[in-house]
């Protein structure tokens, strides 16, 4: 297993690596500046130039719920799983002797919940000022209590999603966006009953279909866990779904309350798939404290950020512990050459010999660092390292937010394509 030992000179960003860019480039890499929070941008854009051309002439009542309900459908199709796996379909079909820069771009496809945000703010700002049109202009009693109705839940599902809400008070989060979803769904059935016409109809009909089909697909299926340590179990399923690499899951215990998504990984030639779940939380930790026989499944297997890997020659993974699970399904798929660098702690200890045998039989070359034994890496000048020696394209970064965000930044910004998970769901 190669080490940190056996590493000379196990960090430099000296002769060899490429430069940092010029200022004006390293600002549009920042992270406030990455490609998702520049589509929410657009959207928001191209609506306050819609209300611009719009305003000299007034702005009819209907006109209003009408641009209220296109800016709702792009925030909601964008998420169906279908489109999501339209999109990286799309995005990936690229051959690899496309220019890098088009690549580049193209690869940043998992960016597309930029529109998903853009479209609910924009939606719900379009709606505001339809109930307030319909106010002014002596709509019905029913019309007018429906609408106040959905412009409260539209408001608790925005402030539950703020950042720092969010990532306080996931659970939340995610309950009052599926509740508060639905009810707001409901609602404006009975509203566009009043005030709309057929094609408006037809589009909600659309929408409420696409937030349905996952559930349509619910069902309560057998699992088998392996707990190599008191942090990480292997959870094996088998009941009729073998997954492409690079999809995830969701799974839960109980349906209606919570759901978490993890990489799924097929071995190749074999029906099934594993999902690799590290304790990180209460949900995760009660998972390996106490095992169950069964969990619930919903939707189809949806692509992640890794599987833009195939719009490149050869990419470099890094991973810290768990995010080996996401990786480990394209390294033995072996559809694009690739060099590993993992650093976690006590790789055999945790994850068990069985799994570490399994990468070191696909990546011989692979650099895992035990943090147990040398302390915590650089991760990005190790991976600068990685890209320098291996003649990578790309690298692709799966870890916690800080650390990824650190390792993309710190590629992106001396002009190398690298990528990671946003967190935006």
């Amino acid at each position: 297993m190669t080490t940190a030992e056996e590493l000379s000179a196990p960090a430099s960003t000296g002769a060899g690596l490429p430069p940092l860019t010029a200022l004006p480039r390293r600002i549009l890499k920042h992270p406030r500046l990455m490609h998702y929070n520049r589509l929410i941008a657009l959207v928001l854009a191209a609506n306050l130039a819609l209300l611009a051309h719009a305003l000299p002439g007034g702005i009819a009542t209907a006109s209003l719920s009408r641009a209220a309900l296109a800016n709702f459908a792009l925030a909601i199709v964008i998420r169906q799983q279908y489109v999501v796996n339209l999109l990286f379909r799309l995005a990936t079909s690229a051959p690899v002797h496309w220019p890098l820069r088009i690549r580049w771009t193209l690869a940043k496809v998992y960016h597309f919940g930029g529109l998903h945000v853009g479209g609910a703010l924009a939606g719900t700002a379009w709606f505001l000022g339809f109930v307030a049109a319909l106010t002014v202009r002596g709509g019905s009693a029913g019309a007018l209590t429906l609408s106040y109705a959905i412009v409260a839940l539209l408001t608790g599902m925005i402030a539950t999603a703020l950042p720092p809400l969010r990532a306080r008070r996931h659970d939340r989060f995610e309950r009052t966006h599926r509740f508060g979803g639905w009810a707001a769904l409901a609602l404006l059935w009975l509203l566009l009953a009043l005030t709309a016409g057929p094609a408006e109809l037809a589009v909600l009909a659309v929408l409420t279909l696409s937030v349905a089909l996952p559930w349509l697909r619910l069902r309560r299926v057998p699992v088998d866990i392996e707990r190599p340590s008191s942090h990480v179990v292997l959870a094996r399923f088998d009941y009729g779904e073998t997954p492409f690499a690079g999809s995830s899951t969701a799974v839960s215990r109980h349906p209606l309350l919570e759901w978490h998504s993890f990489a799924n990984v097929p071995a190749p030639g074999s029906t099934g798939f594993r999902l690799t779940i590290s304790r990180a939380g209460d949900w995760t930790g009660a998972l390996i404290d106490d095992t169950p026989s069964h969990l619930w499944v919903k939707g189809i297997t949806t692509a992640g950020v890794a599987n833009i890997e195939t719009l490149f020659s050869k990419v470099v993974y890094v991973a810290t512990g768990s995010g080996i699970g996401p990786v480990l399904p394209h390294l033995l798929a072996r559809e694009v050459p690739a060099h590993l660098v993992w650093a976690t702690r006590s790789p055999r200890t945790t994850y068990g010999d069985g799994l570490v045998d399994e990468i070191l039989a696909v990546q011989p070359q692979a650099l895992i660092w035990d943090t147990s034994e040398h302390g915590k890496p650089d991760m990005v000048r190790l991976a600068l390292a990685a890209y320098a020696e291996t003649g990578a394209e790309a690298v692709i970064c799966i870890s916690n937010k800080k650390l990824t965000w650190q390792v993309v930044h710190g590629l992106e910004r001396r002009g190398i394509p690298a990528y990671g998970a946003i967190w935006d769901s």
